[in-house]
């Protein structure tokens, strides 16, 4: 069991000496380490048995720290970044060559984002270095979206969980990078299209990648509780999986292992359920999770493709 606390102090001390910490944002928690040091960042990477061909996102308490790690950042960027940071926008820039290869996987582009989460601020303020910081998670499960989730799974191979309480999102940030001068979202989250359409008008999709992403958060398979997730029409699935578990976006479909993401159908409610509910799953007498596609607008996109690499697995 890992100690959990808000000691902003004992974080800095831990994080100084390439220690891990795991970390709340208003997205999901973080397992946070020195993005500059090779051998923090390689912790990261060994905690969550992630492969590293899988990018890492680079946490900045606000843009101008941004400027430090990245060659420009573009006139859509700087416009994305005045009116949505802090907050679950991850920018996808060159990057400077003191952001190790390792985060970016060999990239020449960095994933960056100012979270917004006060504790976490303060703690980045307090650095002189940026964090690295991917779900804290092991690689393709579940994100954790309460300081327990976190201990339930690292819990044994990290020192510190600062204690946030739960996160107001509970989806990951959304990406756009740029290729061209135009703007790509490279994974759908807690910034919905519509919001960044408004500001810097249309962008291209480009969510999947089955192997070596571009981006974070890209590949086809993830998300996935201890389960088998199974992705259809729930009232059908249960003609067939009759003992299955039930996740469903409103409809009480009246069965005895069921979660509903948000009886009232609000999209925001729902994802911020969601990787909860998932989760909760795993403890429920249940052989598969039959769930159903929600609404395609605004969160409901990033609810879709969560779902959707989940029941991939």
């Amino acid at each position: 069991m890992a100690e959990t606390g808000v000691d902003i102090a004992k974080a800095v001390e831990l994080l100084t000496h390439d220690e891990l910490v795991a970390i709340p944002t208003e997205t999901v928690y973080g397992l946070a380490g020195n993005a500059l040091s090779r051998a923090a960042v390689t912790k990261i990477f060994s905690v969550k048995n992630r492969p590293q061909f899988d990018p890492l996102i680079v946490h900045v308490p606000n843009l101008e720290k941004a400027n430090d790690y990245v060659l420009e950042i573009p006139k859509h960027a700087r416009k994305l970044a005045g009116k949505f940071w802090p907050g679950p926008l991850t920018l996808l820039l060159k990057k400077k060559n003191i952001i190790p290869d390792l985060v970016t996987s060999g990239l020449d582009t960095v994933g960056i984002r100012c979270p917004d989460h006060a504790l976490t601020r303060q703690l980045l303020q307090a650095l002189p270095f940026p964090l690295a910081a991917p779900s804290a998670n092991p690689f393709g499960y579940v994100s954790p979206t309460k300081p327990q989730h976190v201990d339930e799974q690292l819990g044994s191979k990290i020192k510190y969980i600062l204690d946030g309480g739960p996160c107001p999102i509970g989806i990951e940030s959304t990406i756009v990078g740029f290729e061209d001068s135009k703007p790509v979202v490279y994974r759908l989250g807690g910034l919905s299209l519509e919001a960044i359409e408004e500001t810097i008008g249309q962008v291209k999709l480009m969510t999947h990648s089955t192997s070596n992403p571009k981006a974070p958060g890209q590949l086809q398979s993830h998300y996935a509780p201890g389960k088998k997730v199974i992705l259809g029409s729930i009232e059908q699935l249960l003609k067939t999986h009759p003992h299955g578990g039930v996740l469903s976006f409103q409809k009480d479909y009246r069965v005895t292992n069921q979660i509903v993401l948000s009886p009232s159908g609000n999209l925001e409610e729902a994802a911020q359920h969601l990787f909860e509910s998932l989760r909760a799953f795993d403890k429920i007498d249940a052989d598969v999770v039959l769930t159903e596609l929600v609404p395609d607008q605004g969160l409901g996109r990033a609810i879709n493709d969560r779902l959707r690499r989940a029941a991939a697995v």
